[in-house]
């Protein structure tokens, strides 16, 4: 299984050697409804494998999906989806990503991957990270507006207390018990120790500023996402102070995640810190178009934004959620062919481009429909 981050795109050859494969489908994360999953997961393969028999003999078709049948027989990777399922494959190429976020089941069978759902949701900007935090422990968590879930930490990321100071611990006594669960008690701490509570301090810093650069290393700056504190009122002063992560937002959630009755209460918390700056940047990128288009640096002519791509002139590229324009782009020219999605051969214009922006070092962003500026499904700010 692959992780999904915003440079994914990166390692993907150029051409992928038709015919390449996308797959896009709805998960569960919890029994009984994740049941139905392989099941359904096994009726969209039937579809790519009617597409393939139009273009291949059987021998190739079915030597193309048997990753594909082996993962419908994977109970462990069933046991543990999330919300959603996408899929790339092609000859020699196997990539797995499950989303925090369900997808409209599609099967797409081209001569490019059909990426513009990942693209979906990995440049749409309502996305964030929650550092749950502690003297102890530490968590972390990655949503939007609607989902919150937790995620595993890089292996280079100290877990506890003990993984990150182990026998460097002020006072080797204290052990991780010492300190207390989130939101508990640390009157053990002082119990006739006067001296303690400035072990503690001393130890709770180290083990700040080491998780602090850790997480910005192995996940700030590989999303690119904000970062939100979580945890108890006086730990957001010492850690907003030693902090170096420019991700970090001044806004925290003031309570340990493992305070709250439910994941979702969470979830609903950081995002009364999230959606001012979420409806913040959507208006300002629509102003940046707005006077880009003033200044004829700005575009929504399908046509000429196309060859404007390929021309590596367009720095950011809006992209209409949702919205599809059946095509095919020659990455050269910039030239759009007509086509119906139906034929195996055609995808979707609009996906192409926004793969082709970021390859030429564009900005895409999926925007709603109710906030996006044109009527055409996008708009383009040019850098020359």
């Amino acid at each position: 299984m692959k992780i999904l981050d915003k440079n994914f795109l990166a390692d993907f050859p150029d051409q992928c050697g038709p015919p390449c494969l996308s797959l896009y489908q709805t998960t569960h994360r919890h029994h009984p409804d994740n049941q139905q999953d392989p099941i359904r997961f096994g009726n969209l393969v039937k579809s790519l494998e009617e597409s393939l028999l139009t273009q291949l003999p059987k021998d190739e078709a079915h030597a193309l999906l048997e990753p594909f049948l082996a993962l419908a027989e994977d109970r462990d990777f069933w046991n543990h989806t999330l919300d959603g399922l996408a899929i790339l494959a092609a000859k020699g190429v196997f990539r797995v990503y499950t989303l925090p976020r369900p997808v409209s089941e599609l099967v797409v069978v081209a001569d490019s991957f059909h990426t513009k759902p990942l693209m979906h949701f990995l440049q749409s900007v309502d996305r964030y990270h929650v550092l749950g935090l502690n003297r102890q422990e530490v968590k972390l968590f990655e949503g939007n507006r609607d989902a919150l879930h937790e995620i595993p930490l890089h292996k280079n990321v100290p877990r506890t207390l003990t993984d990150a100071l182990g026998e460097e611990l002020t006072d080797p006594r204290l052990t991780v018990a010492s300190y207390g669960g989130a939101g508990g008690s640390q009157s053990a701490m002082h119990h006739g120790h006067g001296g303690k509570k400035a072990e503690v301090d001393i130890d709770a810093d180290r083990f700040f500023r080491l998780i602090d650069r850790a997480i910005l290393e192995f996940h700030s700056q590989p999303s690119g996402l904000p970062l939100i504190l979580a945890s108890l009122p006086e730990h957001h002063h010492m850690f907003h102070e030693l902090s170096d992560n420019p991700y970090l937002i001044d806004e925290s959630v003031d309570v340990h995640p493992d305070s709250l009755s439910s994941i979702d209460e969470l979830r609903v918390r950081a995002w009364q810190r999230m959606e001012p700056r979420y409806l913040a940047q959507l208006a300002s990128l629509v102003e940046e178009f707005g006077n880009a288009r003033s200044g004829e640096l700005g575009d929504d002519d399908v046509t000429h934004v196309a060859r404007a791509v390929a021309n590596g002139r367009v720095a950011t590229l809006l992209i209409e959620a949702g919205r599809e324009i059946p095509g095919r782009v020659n990455a050269e020219t910039g030239e759009i062919e007509s086509g119906d999605l139906a034929h195996p051969e055609v995808d979707d214009a609009l996906d192409d481009l926004g793969v082709l922006a970021l390859k030429m070092g564009g900005q895409v962003v999926i925007v709603p429909t109710e906030q996006m500026p044109t009527e055409t499904g996008l708009a383009a700010i040019y850098r020359y």
